[in-house]
């Protein structure tokens, strides 16, 4: 007999059997609750309240013995042992429409735009796909050639095509299609990459529909999966559309998946729950720009290593074992349909080649994407996220490398931590006199967590103000209700129990701020050893282009406060944005990008910061607030005398 769980406020139910884990019931349910560690016991993210029925175990360091008496307990180790009623509060909640909310306008820093004439300009457009009318001759007892013949003969003839390939489908939809239109037909071509290639014919539909071309762009990201829509005449995207990857519930990172991926049948799951993301994504965006899925050409797909092998069913376990080896580079194109896409039989797939297990397609489509690869400028390129990517170089050569950052500016390893959503404290200031604080959540509402932006700027102010040291610690001298004891070390109160979404005071402790300073050191560290390793000085970088969802809404002036960046001049930086959608955008409209990225791949030297030497003196360094030696940031040091100078005069 089995246990009938119902998950509230979704009013979903499961049976599993008895001894179940809440958190596997949730997984079959489909229903998300937040396990940034994979279900390992570790984080305390997946805090639910079970309202009734019997449940064993649960208990955690985490829940304090009121909020076990209440009924709350941890989702990954409590088992159901009968039917029960079980509520996931506010926190474990996705709100996917955070992800189309538009950047905040920006002081110190430009966006970099997308223009497709400029792109023709500069003779950087090579159409890779393309549609002809036909109005062929029908055959007679004196010309009686077979329907393909016939049709590559007028295309021969008329547009001097040669050298062309026919997908099978084509020849077996032809001679109904032929017919039913009156032989005025609509051939698509897909135009080689290569100069010594072949144009293939890919689709024959009735009538003229040459003016419907359209090709979709997609960014698996760990986090969230982004497409767009478009017209491959103008360069023109007619609807965008980014949904919850659905593997976040069984891991908020890479690694956790791939251990998920090793279990049995884990692999397959993997694979069908990013693929339902993508379908329920190409769903939005066909209906959003009323585009029939036949005349969909091509779609790019774009995402980090681990990211593409699961999308292929690629086993991925070697790439969280030394020596770190993905199972290919490149990957040839496919039929969309092979993976479970629906779109129509015609459609090929372009998967972005990766450079190693840890700098995947994401960053080669944002190099791409970029122009970094055809720019004389030297470029530091920046991706920040759970993984901090780095490309150095111009258009003679390229390095990378990959830090791990951790998971803390997606709200992993931090106790109120979160993704940014409605509710997320995103800016912060205090007082420096009373130590109250001001927060700003996204979408103007009570907080009920902090995002990664969020973070950067709760510490930067704290540290400015003196209230925190360059090791992240409270100042013990400061008297205030909002800094306290708790656990064995202090905590800032940055929103009391009754301001809140849920039910708790959310607070910032010393064990969370010395998790940022781990990921901020590993990101600065990574950045310095790349650029020593190559003989140059972040002086000698022309300009810094910061890619990558979160990237795009970091405060510069604050990032450089706490250490995470290189002080440097505002005016050398460029916010790209999500850099993997752009490159596969470039990748739907032109050849030129397609031709050009094997080399491009070919010339990116990996480092392996784990193997570097200079690696791990760059991080210890790093592991202080902005760093142990203030003189690489003037400014900050200026600003910080002019805040002390201040406090001597007062009276």
């Amino acid at each position: 007999m089995g246990c009938r769980v119902t998950f509230l406020p979704h009013k979903v139910s499961v049976e599993v059997p008895p001894g179940t884990p809440i958190l596997q019931a949730a997984l079959e349910a489909r229903v998300h609750i937040n396990a940034s560690c994979g279900g390992e016991g570790l984080c305390g993210k997946c805090r639910v309240l079970v309202e009734s029925g019997p449940v064993e175990g649960g208990g955690s360091a985490s829940l304090s013995a009121e909020e076990v008496g209440r009924g709350f307990r941890l989702a990954c180790q409590a088992a159901v042992a009968g039917d029960c009623r079980v509520r996931v509060p506010v926190e474990s909640a996705l709100d996917a429409g955070v992800l189309a909310r538009r950047l905040p306008p920006r002081r110190t820093a430009r966006m970099q735009r997308f223009d497709f004439e400029e792109l023709k300009e500069k003779g950087l457009f090579l159409a890779p796909v393309e549609k002809i009318f036909l109005e062929i001759p029908p055959p007679t007892a004196q010309d009686n050639r077979p329907d393909l013949s016939r049709l590559i003969g007028h295309l021969t003839q008329r547009h001097g095509e040669h050298r062309l390939e026919v997908d099978l489908p084509v020849i077996r939809k032809l001679p109904a299609v032929l017919r039913e239109a009156g032989f005025r037909v609509t051939a698509t071509l897909v135009r080689p990459v290569r100069e010594d290639g072949r144009t293939r014919l890919i689709q024959v539909q009735p009538g003229d529909t040459s003016r419907r071309l359209y090709a979709v762009a997609v960014d698996i990201g760990t986090t969230t999966v982004c497409g767009e829509l478009i017209d491959l005449a103008d360069g023109r995207t007619l609807a965008e559309h980014a949904d919850f990857n659905a593997q976040i519930s069984y891991g908020e990172d890479v690694i956790t998946r791939i251990v998920y991926a090793e279990k049995p049948g884990g692999l397959e799951r993997m694979q069908e729950v990013v693929v339902g993301t993508l379908n329920a994504v190409l769903k939005k965006l066909l209906r959003r720009a009323g585009v029939d899925p036949e005349d969909i050409a091509t779609i790019a797909l774009a995402g980090n290593t681990t990211m593409t092998q699961l999308l292929l069913r690629v086993d991925p376990r070697p790439l969280r074992r030394a020596p770190y080896v993905p199972a290919a580079s490149i990957y040839p194109p496919f039929k969309a349909r092979e993976l479970g896409l629906k779109l129509g039989e015609h459609v090929t797939a372009l998967v972005y080649p990766c450079v190693s297990s840890y700098v995947g397609g994401d960053i080669v489509a944002g190099v791409m994407g970029s122009g970094l690869y055809r720019s004389e400028a030297l470029t530091l390129f920046l991706d920040v996220g759970t993984n901090a990517e780095i490309v150095i170089g111009n258009r003679d050569w390229l390095v990378c490398a990959a830090c791990s950052a951790g998971p803390a500016f997606e709200g992993g390893g931090i106790r109120f931590g979160m993704r940014a959503a409605r509710g997320a404290i995103e800016e912060f200031a205090i007082d420096p006199a009373t130590l109250e604080p001001m927060i700003v959540t996204i979408g103007r509402v009570r907080p009920k967590g902090i995002c990664g932006s969020g973070l950067i700027s709760a510490a930067a102010a704290l540290f400015e103000t003196g209230v925190i040291d360059s090791r992240g610690r409270f100042d013990p001298a400061l008297r205030s209700p909002r800094i306290r004891e708790a656990e064995g070390c202090r905590e800032y109160v940055l929103a009391w129990r009754e301001q809140t979404q849920i039910d708790r005071d959310i607070t910032l402790s010393e064990i969370d701020l010395e998790n940022l300073i781990r990921a901020k050191g590993a990101i600065y560290s990574g950045c310095m050893t790349l650029l020593t390793e190559v003989g140059l000085r972040i002086e000698d970088i022309e300009r810094i282009i910061l890619a990558g969802g979160f990237g795009s809404y970091i405060d510069l002036e604050k990032a450089m406060t706490i250490g995470l960046l290189p002080e440097i001049d505002p005016d050398r930086v460029t916010y790209l944005g999500n850099g993997s959608l752009l490159g596969a955008k470039m990748a739907s409209l032109t050849n030129r990008v397609r031709r050009d990225v094997v080399a491009v791949v070919r010339r990116m030297t990996n480092f392996e910061l784990s193997e570097t030497a200079s690696y791990m003196d760059n991080y210890i360094a790093a592991l202080f607030l902005p760093h142990t030696d203030i003189e690489r940031f003037p400014r900050l040091k200026a600003r910080l005398a002019e805040r002390r100078g201040a406090a001597r005069r007062a009276p």
